[in-house]
């Protein structure tokens, strides 16, 4: 089973903060991974998407992007 919780990291230990959302049994061992919320990582990563392209490659990226069927193999109507 997967799931993802919020939690605190305190005194040592990862404390969820909302204890009816955690689905398992007590001393079960789980393995966590961490997502920090304020790693800036992923915003400037998100920040570089269109470095190196022009205005009409970034305006092709962005209608491809909209036309999500294209990516599951299904043809939209433009």
């Amino acid at each position: 089973m997967k799931q993802a919780i919020d939690a605190i990291y305190e005194n040592g230990a990862f404390r969820p903060i909302q204890l009816a959302a955690v689905g398992v049994a007590e001393g079960q061992r789980v393995r966590i991974t961490i997502d920090d919320e304020n790693d800036p990582e992923s915003l400037r990563l998100a920040t570089q998407v269109y470095d190196g392209l022009s205005e009409k490659e970034i305006d092709e990226v962005q209608k491809l992007a909209t036309r999500r069927g294209d990516f599951f193999g299904a043809r939209n109507a433009d």
